[in-house]
């Protein structure tokens, strides 16, 4: 073999084994796990929404959430959490307005809606609809039929799909803030500690009495079909 055969070989192997990697890479996906008191919740992220799954990644990495409060909770609308101030917060003070400094530019996505297990960040009102740089929510919402859906949707001046239509009909969310709001996961399994938390008694600011804490956040990179094994969610492809 001559050396500029060997070279050509060379280039090509290392150009197999990127390829090779790639594709190894693109078939695992960060499995997410918020341990609660009501059992553990586990999500995905959306690769549609890159700088809000970066983040997320990066804060749970960081162990940031590690003793978060859920501080706002609505029965049939949702679950918040991710406000740094509630590690240390006294039972009577308010919380939400805490951050980190920075926030994230909306990333709307038509095919990612409010359905039940949404999760999407918080924000506070701008005009470029920027979200928090820490917090969000889990939708638990509720179901509408045909008339609602209709209303929710001309108020929000967008169309839903047929799908959409169907989701929100069968599982139920909150279609009102399509388009107003960056859903960047889906909780896959654990929804009824969402409920559990949702239905914890509160004060008039929506804070539970008694503290609903994120014990601890973690990632794991799992292969995509394990975890459509494991929890029965499919990938868009």
């Amino acid at each position: 073999m001559t050396l500029s055969n060997a070279v050509l070989k060379s280039k090509w192997i290392g150009v197999l084994l990127l390829c090779s990697f790639c594709s190894f890479a693109q078939k695992r996906e960060n499995l997410i796990t918020i341990d609660t008191k009501y059992g553990p919740i586990r999500l995905i992220l959306h690769d549609q929404t890159p700088k809000h799954k970066a983040n997320f990644l990066k804060l749970t990495k960081e162990h940031f959430y590690d003793g978060v409060l859920f501080h706002r909770v609505i029965p049939a609308f949702m679950i918040q959490g991710g406000d740094p101030k509630s590690k240390q917060a006294t039972a009577d003070e308010m919380l939400g307005d805490g951050d980190v400094g920075y926030t994230i530019p909306a990333e709307f996505v038509p095919e990612l809606f409010h359905q039940r297990g949404a999760v999407a960040a918080a924000r506070d009102n701008n005009p470029q609809k920027a979200s928090s740089g820490c917090q969000f929510y889990i939708v638990q919402g509720k179901t509408y039929d045909d008339t609602s859906l209709e209303t929710q949707a001309r108020r929000a001046g967008r169309v839903l799909t047929d799908a959409q239509k169907q989701v929100y009909k069968t599982k139920g969310g909150t279609p009102w803030l399509d388009g107003n709001y960056t859903v960047f996961g889906q909780v896959i399994e654990g929804m009824a500690a969402v409920d559990s938390i949702a239905a914890q008694p509160r004060n008039e600011a929506n804070r539970p009495d008694t503290n609903v804490a994120m014990l601890k956040v973690t990632s794991k990179k799992m292969r995509k079909k394990k975890i459509t094994r494991l929890y029965g969610y499919t990938f868009p492809k």
